[in-house]
């Protein structure tokens, strides 16, 4: 499985961006999804995760009602819009597979594949 994510950038305060996660090598459909992240100087942290079929997610307490997660089977795509953006977002993002359970996970160890990341950074 080969991950691949885009949409980063440079954004004030209050604005919004959409990230997007490009997948291959194996049925799109048959893997949950999760988005991390990590700002520098800290450990990679859980942002959200995604059923296979998109009708349950989670969330980490900090991005509840600001972040959503969503998924395009038929494009093998998912998704991460980010809403009323913090200077705390700011990280280098990164989209996974877990090709494993069905169950959503929040720990890094629960995915199998992993993409190269995509910086975010919302400034004040």
């Amino acid at each position: 499985v080969k991950l691949v994510e885009s949409g980063g950038g440079l954004v004030q305060a209050g604005g919004s961006l959409r990230l997007s996660c490009a997948a291959s090598g194996r049925t799109f459909s048959s893997y949950v999804m999760g988005w991390f992240r990590q700002a520098p100087g800290k450990e990679r942290e859980f942002v959200a995760a995604i059923s296979r079929s998109g009708s349950i997610t989670d969330y980490t307490d900090s991005v509840k009602g600001r972040f959503t997660i969503s998924r395009d089977n038929a494009k093998n795509t998912a998704f991460l819009q980010m809403n009323s953006l913090k200077t705390e977002d700011t990280a280098v993002y990164y989209c996974a597979a877990d090709l494993r359970r069905s169950a959503l996970v929040i720990m890094r160890s629960g995915y199998d594949y992993w993409g190269q990341g995509t910086q975010v950074t919302v400034s004040s």
